[in-house]
């Protein structure tokens, strides 16, 4: 039986909640943010990401590249209100469903005889419920796993629905650049850079020995081998739940002093904070990572009594962490922090 799967993702999720609720903003360039004029913008509605502006990026900058540019503090409440509902109306298309955000989830909706016009036509009903129910737009992709399905809903944003078929996977796949593969992040897009392999007809050439040698032993180099042929054998789980939820940098130039270190938490910190707002997670242990010059990793990490959760909290822990002891002076070229033992976020 094929598997048949739906990606849904809301299109510029906090900022259109916020548009919809002050429909004066419907024109502006728009971007949340976690606290007033400081850390990292959350998202950005499509005018203002005409203008550069993008998730994460600090929000000094976002000012920069659009002057004009609308700051709305977040309002957690009232965007896991509207998740709630996208939750009830996944519900009513799928038994499994696996949400990655507020704001996203795969769908499994096989069965017997459904093919994928079906999928579709269920994926096209999913998005005007949503858009009946909250006045909100999303954008979905069907296919038949949940690389192509995620990957399809991103070609068409906002409010776009794209199937993926069997028979098209080897052409679009061939040009897709390889950041844009699952499991390759910064590192991983070097390694595969450095060896000449840039897009995914570059991946599917090579072996898996081929990939082995360049990604090491693990479960990267099969997965990778299996992505660049289409093939993602990765269950829709319902109740999937993280383990860590964290933000790495790698830096251009290696850093070599404490100081400089410790300037860059703050923003870190505040990407984590957003990443677990999103998600309505806090947590109880704080993990920093470094990795130095000569790619040796090491990490330190605490865990308190109560958990953390904001930008400021987690910045001070990290910070703390940060000993002089580690000795940055040899050069350090990725700074990251995570948090782990994580629960849900009680809410006000």
């Amino acid at each position: 039986m094929t598997r048949l799967i739906v990606h849904v993702d809301m299109d510029a999720f906090y900022a259109s909640i916020e548009i919809r609720d002050q429909p004066e903003l419907a024109d502006r360039p728009v971007a949340v943010i976690a606290t007033a004029r400081r850390g990292a913008v959350m998202t950005a509605n499509y005018v203002a990401r005409r203008s550069g502006v993008r998730s994460a990026m600090p929000v000094h900058l976002a000012l920069n590249r659009c002057p004009g540019l609308v700051l709305i503090p977040q309002r957690l409440e009232a965007y896991r209100a509207v998740s709630a509902q996208l939750q009830e109306v996944f519900a009513r298309y799928a038994d499994l469903v696996e949400p990655l955000a507020l704001d996203e989830a795969y769908l499994d909706v096989t069965r017997e005889g459904r093919t994928l016009a079906d999928a579709e036509g269920m994926a096209r009903a999913i998005q005007a419920d949503i858009l009946t129910e909250t006045r909100l737009t999303s954008s979905a992709g069907v296919s038949v796993n949940k690389f192509l399905a995620k990957l399809a809903s991103g070609l068409h944003k906002p409010a776009g629905l794209t199937v993926i078929r069997p028979g098209e996977v080897d052409a679009l796949l061939a040009d897709l650049p390889i950041e844009d593969f699952y499991g390759v992040g910064p590192v991983t897009a070097g390694k595969l850079r450095a060896r000449g392999i840039r897009t995914g007809a570059g991946l599917r050439a090579q072996s898996l020995a081929d990939l082995g040698a360049v990604l090491g032993a693990g479960k990267l180099a099969p997965r990778l081998y299996g992505l660049a042929r289409g093939v993602d054998e990765r269950p829709v789980e319902a109740q999937r739940e993280p383990q860590t939820i964290g933000v790495e940098r790698t830096f251009e130039q290696n850093l070599r002093a404490r100081e400089a270190l410790l300037g860059e938490l703050p923003g870190i910190a505040q990407e984590v904070a957003a990443r677990l707002a999103r998600r309505g997670y806090v947590g109880r242990t704080v993990v920093l990572k470094l990795r130095y010059a000569d790619w040796r990793p090491v990490t330190r990490r605490r865990t308190w009594t109560q958990p953390l959760g904001t930008a400021e909290e987690l910045a001070e822990a990290a910070a703390g962490l940060l000993t002089p002891d580690l000795g940055v002076e040899q050069g350090v070229r990725l700074l990251g922090v995570s948090v782990v033992n994580l629960r849900r976020a009680q809410r006000p």
